[in-house]
């Protein structure tokens, strides 16, 4: 039976983190299949934002993306295997 791998992500500094964060995702971007997006929109952005992302590919490659994105202040993530 296939699984579902999921990391659930909220970036705090959202302004100032993003441009790490984002070159983390491009640089393992071979193993996301799906990205959703979330923040507070209106008259003012919100610095945090939630992003999720279905995962695919080896554990080892999963783990290497984890521990990238862990050396990023403000983020806080977990994985969800369904």
């Amino acid at each position: 039976m296939n699984s579902f791998t999921i990391m659930a992500i909220s970036l705090n500094q959202r302004s100032t983190q993003a441009p790490k964060f984002q070159e983390v995702l491009t640089r393992f971007g071979c193993i996301i299949k799906m990205r959703l997006g979330l923040h507070e929109a209106g008259d003012a952005c919100s610095d945090r934002g939630l992003i999720i992302l279905q995962l695919t590919g080896a554990k080892d490659e999963i783990k290497a993306l984890e521990e990238n994105l862990n050396n990023i202040d403000g983020v806080k993530l977990k994985i969800i295997e369904l």
